[in-house]
């Protein structure tokens, strides 16, 4: 047994070795711009074998460092602070009430194929769709591409956006996003601001959330993907709320604003 424990103990030795060495050969992040075309040419060869192609590439070449996005990130803690009563009266909970139940309403046809399909119903979709865009009212004019690379290069979160990156970039190849394409300061796109990556994975159709007949069936298929139980109840389902936002404050203010808008 000893000799067994010295062999693994040298085996370990050797892997961690090996993935220094690998960590010593990578560019590193950044909490400036300093450093950022460099990282672009390591993460383009990481790009580059993770399957994206040259329209993509392109995009990532003329990806610029994303000064707005930083700001916004180093002051998002703000935007979810107080308590659920304060953040939903910032958020204008009462007007996305009130407009949700009468795209419920006008729409009644569509969110009637997206519960029937994923079994997620039309309030938590409004809610998701009111909080995040006004209903499609506003989008973003950051561009997504710099938005989410300038993220994955940053030192905050960088383990968190590198495949939102990479998604991106793969949604520049297929077409559904160009170098040029625009949404909100963390990279989100479409009417209920996705990440590039869980386009990727969750997008239905031609996966452009700029549609809103995709985006509301993206975000269904999203929630169920997170585990939504069709008879459960918000109560029960925050679990598919919270992969959606990670603020508690967040995740409850949806929970009650779907609830009001499915029973008013």
């Amino acid at each position: 047994m000893a000799f067994l424990a010295k062999i693994k103990s040298i085996a370990a030795v050797g892997i961690a070795l090996g993935l220094l060495a690998g960590a010593a050969q990578a560019a590193p992040c950044g909490d400036t711009a300093a450093g950022f075309e460099e990282w672009k040419v390591d993460f383009a060869q990481q790009a580059k074998a993770a399957g994206v192609k040259k329209k993509g590439l392109a995009a990532l070449a003329g990806a610029t460092y994303a000064t707005g996005t930083i700001k916004v990130d180093r002051a998002v803690h703000k935007a979810f602070s107080g308590t659920v009563e304060s953040f939903m009266q910032r958020r204008g909970a009462a007007t996305i009430v009130s407009k949700g139940r009468s795209l419920k309403k006008s729409n009644a046809a569509l969110f009637n194929k997206i519960e029937n399909t994923y079994g997620v119903p039309p309030g938590v979709l409004l809610a998701i769709w009111g909080m995040e865009t006004g209903f499609g009212s506003y989008m973003g004019k950051q561009n997504t591409v710099s938005a989410i690379v300038t993220l994955a290069f940053d030192c905050r979160r960088p383990a968190f956006f590198y495949p939102h990156a990479i998604g991106a970039l793969k949604l520049v190849d297929s077409g559904s996003l160009t170098a040029k394409s625009v949404g909100a300061m963390h990279g989100e796109i479409g009417h209920t601001q996705f990440l590039p990556g869980n386009v990727l994975t969750y997008g239905v159709g031609n996966k452009n959330l700029r549609d809103k007949n995709t985006a509301l069936m993206s975000t269904a298929n999203f929630l169920r993907g997170h585990g939504w139980n069709p008879g459960a109840g918000y109560a029960g389902n925050m679990g598919a709320i919270a992969g959606w936002n990670s603020a508690k404050v967040y995740q409850q203010a949806i929970a009650r604003m779907a609830e009001s808008i499915d029973n008013p």
